[in-house]
Formats: structure tokens, sequence, C-alpha cells
């Protein structure tokens, strides 16, 4: 299992740069390899990806959300992937967004990116394109203020 972690200082406040990480359907705009995410319903996203010549669909579940503090989601066909995100106040008008996700490198190119760290490089280079998406707006695309709280022993508890 390899993990991920990585977080970076948002100009904005908590509350727009957690709405706009409510809005999965708009990750593609700042995350490699994500080509679309499909919202099914409140907690449940479908994910088409291509990273490094591999393409993958899988479906996550939001397993705990916590509005303007954390989103912490599963997969939920197989494929192991976990993660959560957090959100601090980091000043005024300023937000403190960590990610952490761990998942199960499945295809030799998979292992040979993580064993050489391109994967921790690569959701760096997403956060920094994250915070110049939102930073660059100012203002979040939407947002969904629910609340979740996960009720089943299955996946990853970050």
């Amino acid at each position: 299992m390899e993990t991920v972690e990585e977080t970076i200082d948002v100009e904005v406040p908590v509350s727009v740069v957690y709405n706009q990480w409510t809005q999965f359907e708009s990750f593609p705009q700042f995350m490699s390899g994500v080509e679309s995410v499909t919202q099914l319903t409140d907690t449940t996203n479908h994910w088409k990806t291509r990273i490094g010549g591999m393409e993958r669909e899988f479906d996550t579940e939001i397993v705990e959300q916590q509005p303007d503090q954390r989103i912490a989601w599963r997969s939920v066909d197989g494929k192991s992937h976990a993660g959560v995100v957090t959100f601090a106040p980091a000043g005024a008008n300023s937000t403190r967004v960590s990610v952490r996700f761990e998942w199960d490198p499945e295809s030799f190119t998979e292992k040979v990116g993580a064993a050489l760290n391109i994967d921790s490089a690569q959701v760096k280079s997403d956060m920094r394109k994250f915070k110049e998406f939102i930073e660059s707006r100012g203002t979040e695309t939407g947002g969904w203020r629910g609340q979740v709280e996960d009720s089943g022993p299955a996946g990853t508890q970050l």
C-alpha cells in the first residue's frame, strides 16, 4: 500500500476552498490524469483516469464529510484506494489544504511510478494547480454543504 501526503496554503477563505472541493466533476480542470468524475449520488462518484498510459475506471464513496473541515473517501469496487482532505484556516482569508491518500499499485508501471515517487510529485503538482484554479477565480463553481458520517466497517479509516 502506498501513501501520499501533501499540504498547501491557498489564499481563499475555508468555505470557498471546501465548497470547490465538493465539486468533484471539476477535478479534471486541475488534476492531471483525471479524465472525468461523474457524481452518481451525493456520496458516490465514478472516476475515469489515465496515468502513465494506464486507463482505470472506479467508483468511490464519500464516507465522511464535515463542512469546512474534512472529506474522506474510499473505493467501493475492489480497487484499494482511500483518502482524506482536510481544510483549516491559515489566516483571515487563507486555508491550509492537506491531502492524504492510500492506494495499492497494480500494474508494473504503477509500481515503478510509486517506487520513484512519481505519484507524490503528481499530487504536489495537482495541489499547486488547485491553488491556482481557486485563487484565480476567487470564488467556487458550486458547493455541497451536506454532512456524511461513516456507518460501515469497510475501507480505510483515515
